[in-house]
């Protein structure tokens, strides 16, 4: 008797600690995604009951942060398996937050920022020295980083392990960049050892360089990082992309090119020579255009509404990548159907709604 009911003790703890460990599971779940847009739209008021995806009764309301910053959010839920879920709220019609988007000028991935003059966010977003991050974002990021370390912190005294990240349009953009913030505060003893996280990013745009792309798929290659993707969704286009020859690793065949070139016949050292410095001028023009009108002049919209924020150096570049395992929502004829489209509607693909349709039509529809 005594064995048995040793037996049954064990089976049962054994049975609790593997219901534990499935509440985080790897790979994209698309149920998981759909609840998680219905936890998203949660975050605006002003949206009409038609383009919200319903909410499930799984997730439990649990706390939202003061708006910061260039009007930035973020709100914890908790699921009935004890996994905290961040949604980080996307673009509002305000316009400093679309100011965010705009100020798309790049800055290294490690380093710091000042945003006002009691406070300085210190980051590391990326191992690679050559890896960069779109500075609006990061902004966002720093003004919203001590509430969620806060919240991560009371969460983990709790007994509360693993956490999903989410995010819609700028949400999913800042909520890429906080995976890969909070996974080198873990390395580094900052955070405990123990927690867990998964990511989904919903009609993400793209949020670094290559380098930096690398970076993050690599930190997130087990099967816990998504960047869901309407195809017929023009925001996770953005932003501009410009590729230099600067932007290569450094061992490439455009790296010094003039001792290669002297090896050649004169006319073809001639005409090489010509292209090379008609395309090599050209994109770093380009690329210096695209740091004045994105960079330091949206800096100077900006400041009107952070006064106190020190305006950094920018990289020289603009070579933005998308990140993460991309799940791709194709729209099919159906979907045209609902959705057909809209030249005054330039949003019309962006929704919940629209993603939600597209996830369902694809992965549920057997």
């Amino acid at each position: 008797m005594k064995l048995l009911a040793l037996s049954t003790f064990f089976v049962l703890l054994l049975s609790s600690a593997s219901r534990a460990q499935q509440g985080l599971q790897p790979g994209f779940l698309v149920q998981e995604y759909l609840d998680l847009l219905g936890v998203a739209a949660q975050q605006y008021d002003s949206l009409a009951p038609k383009d919200k995806v319903p909410l499930s009764p799984r997730y439990k309301f649990l706390y939202r942060s003061p708006e910061v910053g260039l009007m930035n959010r973020w709100a914890l839920w908790l699921r009935d398996d004890q996994v905290a879920v961040i949604d980080i709220r996307g673009t509002t019609k305000d316009t400093p937050s679309w100011l965010e988007n705009f100020y798309a000028a790049m800055v290294p991935a490690t380093g710091s920022l000042t945003l006002n003059d009691s406070t300085t966010f210190t980051y590391q977003l990326a191992a690679d020295p050559k890896a960069m991050v779109h500075i609006g974002w990061l902004l966002g990021l720093g003004h919203l980083s001590p509430t969620i370390l806060t919240q991560i912190r009371a969460q983990h005294a709790k007994g509360i392990r693993n956490f999903i990240l989410m995010g819609h349009s700028q949400g999913a953009a800042l909520t890429l960049l906080l995976r890969s913030y909070l996974h080198y505060l873990v390395q580094k003893g900052d955070l405990p050892k123990d927690l867990n996280f998964k990511t989904y990013c919903s009609a993400c745009p793209k949020p670094g360089n290559l380098f930096f792309a690398y970076d993050y798929e690599y930190i997130t290659r087990n099967g816990t990082a998504f960047t869901i993707l309407n195809a017929a969704d023009w925001v996770p286009e953005t932003p501009f992309s410009l590729q230099t020859l600067k932007d290569f690793n450094a061992v490439n065949p455009f790296q010094d090119i003039k001792p290669k070139l002297r090896k050649q016949s004169f006319l073809v050292r001639v005409y090489a020579g010509t292209i090379f410095r008609k395309l090599d001028g050209r994109t770093r023009r380009s690329q210096r255009t695209f740091e004045k009108y994105l960079g330091r002049q949206v800096s100077k919209l900006v400041k009107k509404s952070l006064p106190q924020f020190q305006t950094p150096d920018y990289a020289p570049s603009n070579n933005y990548m998308r990140a993460g395992v991309p799940i791709v929502l194709q729209p099919d004829e159906a979907y045209r159907r609902e959705f057909p489209d809209n030249p005054e509607k330039v949003f019309m693909h962006h929704g919940f709604v629209q993603y939600a349709s597209l996830a369902k039509r694809i992965y549920q529809s057997n």
